[in-house]
């Protein structure tokens, strides 16, 4: 079966989801996170991508980012995987594969899913009983959107910024955002949009239709049908790439 087009069109935010092979750790001590924060920082600033939200797991990782170049993402994520996997390799004398397979990523409605999906990364230590608060949590994005910590790694998106005036004003309007609970179906929608590739809208979804030249409706296994939403035929208005 033919590897799907990885779709990275600039200005449009990414969710983006890596996970260990077979689950297996891809951190193991704090120097292993650094390592991998500092390759992200690289790949970000070489290839003009910016970060808004991460976390990253013992066995995965979450990063929310907008590329402002075409197939900037990919790139990064090129780079990193590089870097990261044979520093890796090497300090653990092993050899091989440490992600599975290719990253997941979905494309982003921002006004509407944006903030909820940083929402979603920054807790998902609470979610995993790794933390009773995002604040807990060192290898976080919360630490920056929520605490003001700074970092060369985090980029504020334009929303967060919308948030308040002032640096206080935002970080404390950004902390009462995690005084409720994601809604159950907002969390199965962006779940299930690691795999459709989109979260958004109709509306959103034909848009990015349109600039990537690929349908985007979710399509069940088995034999190609041709899909009821493609009437007519999409050219993409940007380079598109098979590579990871």
């Amino acid at each position: 079966m033919p590897r799907n087009l990885r779709l990275c069109p600039p200005d449009i935010p990414q969710h983006i989801v890596q996970r260990g092979n077979n689950r297996q750790l891809c951190f193991v001590t704090n120097a292993d996170f650094a390592a991998y924060a500092h390759w992200l920082h690289e790949g970000a600033s070489r290839y003009n991508v910016m970060i808004h939200a991460w976390v990253f797991m013992t066995n995965h990782v979450h990063l929310l980012v907008t590329p402002k170049a075409p197939n900037a993402t990919a790139k990064m994520m090129q780079y990193l995987g590089r870097f990261y996997v044979r520093y890796f390799n090497q300090k653990y004398g092993r050899s091989g594969t440490l992600w599975e397979g290719r990253y997941h990523s979905s494309l982003i409605e921002a006004p509407t899913y944006l903030l909820n999906c940083q929402r979603y990364i920054e807790l998902n230590p609470v979610r995993a009983s790794m933390a009773r608060e995002p604040a807990e949590y060192k290898w976080s994005s919360y630490q920056a959107n929520g605490l003001g910590v700074r970092t060369k790694l985090h980029t504020p998106h334009e929303l967060y910024l919308q948030l308040g005036t002032t640096e206080g004003e935002r970080i404390a309007n950004y902390q009462n955002l995690f005084e409720s609970h994601i809604d159950g179906s907002l969390l199965s929608d962006i779940r299930r949009s690691i795999h459709t590739g989109l979260l958004g809208a109709n509306h959103f979804r034909f848009e990015m239709e349109a600039v990537t030249g690929h349908c985007l409706s979710h399509k069940r296994r088995g034999p190609k049908k041709k899909c009821k939403h493609c009437i007519f035929t999409l050219t993409p208005n940007f380079p598109v790439t098979k590579n990871n």
